[in-house]
C-alpha cells in the first residue's frame, strides 16, 4: 500500500512482520492494518478514553500520578518532565486551557504530521485527559495554516468525537501562520490571544497565565498521545521500553541519504546506528548526520554507536530533541548545507530582541563567506566570537539553537574549514546542495 497519500513519509511495515520491531505503541493500528485509524478503529483497539481515571482533586490526581512515575518527557524537543508541566497548571487558581502544539515548524520534522494522519484520536484522547487532569474546560489544537489537509483530517476527526460525544470538554482548531519560532508555546498563546504568533520573552509564564489570562498547559502531539497510552496501560507498561532514565519510545523522522527515509517509532537508547539501518541504511557512505533538526548537533559518523538517550548525548554536546535524524554523505559539504540551514533560521528569527536581530544575520553572513571559500584571516575568531554572543540572550531559545548548529559545524568539519580558510572551497561546496532546506525568505505574516 502507497501511504504518500496520508502523510509526507511513512513507516517502512505496513504489516506486522516475524522479524519486525516491536516497539510500535504510537503506530500500532497503522502497522497493523496499514491505513489510518477512524474513530470507530480507535475505539474498538483501544476502548473509549479512561477520563475518570484522570478526574479528582486538584492536589491528588491518578493520572499526573501516573504520568510521574512514568517519566514521560516531553517530545517536542526540550525533553521537559510531562508531570511537572500539569502539576504547575493543575495548581493555579481558575479554570484552566489545554493546547495541543502541532505545529512542528522544524523543517527535517514529519513525525507530528504523521501522527495526527494515522492516529488522530489517540493524540486528541491524550488532550481531553490533559484537559480532565488539570481541570480544563477548553483545548486548543494549533496547527500550521499551510497544512490544509490535514486540517480537514483532524477537523473530521473531532466531528466524528463531537458526534460520538465522546468528550466533557470543547475542542477547537486553529491555523497559525507557518514561521520556525510559531512553534514555540508563548507563540501559540500569544496568537490565541489576538497577537502575533511570535514568542513572548517577559513574565508570566503561560502555566500562571496565558489564553485569555488562564493558566495554560501546552503539549507537543506526540507526548500527548504517550500519555493517552500512559493512561490505558500504567507507567509499568511504558517503561518496559527504553531505559530507567530515558523510559518509552519516540518518534524519529530519517532523512537524508537513506534508501527508505521516513517516520519510525523506536525504544529511546537505540543506537542510531541501528535506527538508520530501520530506515534501509545509508546508500552512501556517511560523513555526518545531524540529530535534532536545524536547531541540533553535527555528529561526525564515528559517533553513530551512540544510544537515543539524553545522558549518552549529552557529552557530545547533543540531545534527543524533537527526534530528527539528516544523514550527510561524504561526497557533501557540510559547511555549505549549514549555511543554508543558518540562512533559513536568520530569515526566519522573530527580530524583536538582539540575537535575533543582528547576530543571527552576522552568524549566518559569516557561514556563507566560509562555505565559499572567502574567507578573511580574521573570520575564524570572529564566527566564534559570535557564536558565543548568542544563547541565553534571546527572548526565546531560537538564537540558542542556531548557535548549537553552528558550532556543532565546525567541529564535525574541522578539516573542511581549514580548506576553505587556506585554500578555498572544497571540491563538494560547488556540487548541488544535498539537503533539503526552504528558501531563506521571512514568513509573509506573523498573524
Amino acid at each position: 500500500m502507497n501511504s504518500s497519500a496520508t502523510a509526507p513519509f511513512a513507516p517502512h511495515h505496513l504489516a506486522p512482520e516475524p522479524d519486525a520491531p516491536t516497539d510500535a505503541r504510537l503506530l500500532a493500528g497503522w502497522c497493523a492494518t496499514g491505513r489510518p485509524a477512524t474513530l470507530t478503529d480507535h475505539l474498538r483497539r483501544y476502548g473509549p478514553p479512561p477520563v475518570a481515571a484522570a478526574a479528582g482533586s486538584r492536589t491528588a490526581m491518578p493520572l499526573v500520578e501516573a504520568v510521574e512515575a512514568a517519566g514521560l518527557t516531553g517530545r517536542g524537543g526540550s525533553g521537559f518532565p510531562t508531570a511537572r508541566k500539569l502539576c504547575a497548571v493543575a495548581e493555579r487558581r481558575g479554570r484552566a486551557v489545554v493546547v495541543v502544539n502541532a505545529m512542528e515548524s522544524e523543517p527535517a520534522s514529519r513525525k507530528d504530521q504523521f501522527l495526527l494522519a494515522v492516529a488522530p484520536q489517540l493524540v486528541l484522547d491524550g488532550a481531553v485527559l490533559a484537559a480532565t487532569a488539570v481541570g480544563a474546560d477548553t483545548v486548543d489544537v494549533c496547527l500550521p495554516r499551510t497544512r490544509s489537509a490535514q486540517h480537514g483530517q483532524l477537523s473530521a476527526a473531532v466531528e466524528e468525537r463531537r458526534r460520538a460525544r465522546l468528550d466533557p470538554v470543547r475542542l477547537r482548531l486553529h491555523a497559525l501562520p507557518h514561521a520556525y519560532v510559531s512553534s514555540e508555546s508563548t507563540s501559540l498563546v500569544r496568537w490565541l490571544n489576538g497577537g502575533p504568533a511570535r514568542p513572548q520573552g517577559s513574565p508570566p509564564r503561560t502555566h500562571e497565565r496565558g489564553v485569555a489570562r488562564r493558566p495554560t498547559l501546552v503539549h507537543n502531539a506526540e507526548t500527548l498521545a504517550h500519555l493517552a497510552l500512559i493512561a490505558r496501560y500504567g507507567p509499568g507498561w511504558f517503561r518496559q521500553a527504553g531505559t530507567s532514565d530515558d523510559p518509552g519510545t519516540t518518534l524519529v523522522t530519517v532523512s537524508g541519504t537513506v534508501a527508505a527515509p521516513g517516520v519510525l517509532e523506536v525504544a529511546l537508547a537505540t543506537p542510531l546506528a541501528t535506527i538508520l539501518d530501520r530506515a534501509g541504511g545509508p546508500t552512501e557512505p556517511l560523513r555526518a548526520v545531524l540529530l535534532g533538526g536545524f536547531a541540533g548537533t553535527w555528529l561526525p559518523a564515528e559517533y553513530l554507536h551512540t544510544p537515543l538517550t539524553r545522558r549518552d548525548l549529552a557529552p557530545l554536546g547533543a540531545a534527543p530533541g524533537a527526534g530528527v535524524l539528516i544523514t550527510l554523505p561524504q561526497s557533501a559539504c557540510g559547511l555549505t548545507e549549514t549555511a543554508r540551514m543558518l540562512a533559513y533560521l536568520a530569515a526566519h528569527g522573530a527580530r524583536q530582541c538582539g540575537p535575533c536581530h543582528f547576530g543571527l544575520p552576522a552568524v549566518a553572513e559569516d557561514f556563507t563567506t566560509l562555505a565559499a571559500g572567502r574567507a578573511d584571516p580574521d573570520l575564524l575568531s570572529r564566527v566564534h566570537r559570535r557564536i558565543g554572543l548568542l544563547p541565553d540572550r534571546g527572548a526565546c531559545r531560537h538564537p540558542d539553537g542556531a548557535a548549537r548548529l553552528a558550532a556543532s559545524s565546525l567541529r564535525a568539519f574541522a578539516d573542511d574549514v581549514d580548506q576553505h580558510l587556506t585554500h578555498g572551497a572544497c571540491p563538494a561546496a560547488h556540487r548541488p546542495p544535498r539537503l533539503p532546506v526552504p528558501p531563506a525568505a521571512p514568513p509573509e505574516t506573523w498573524r
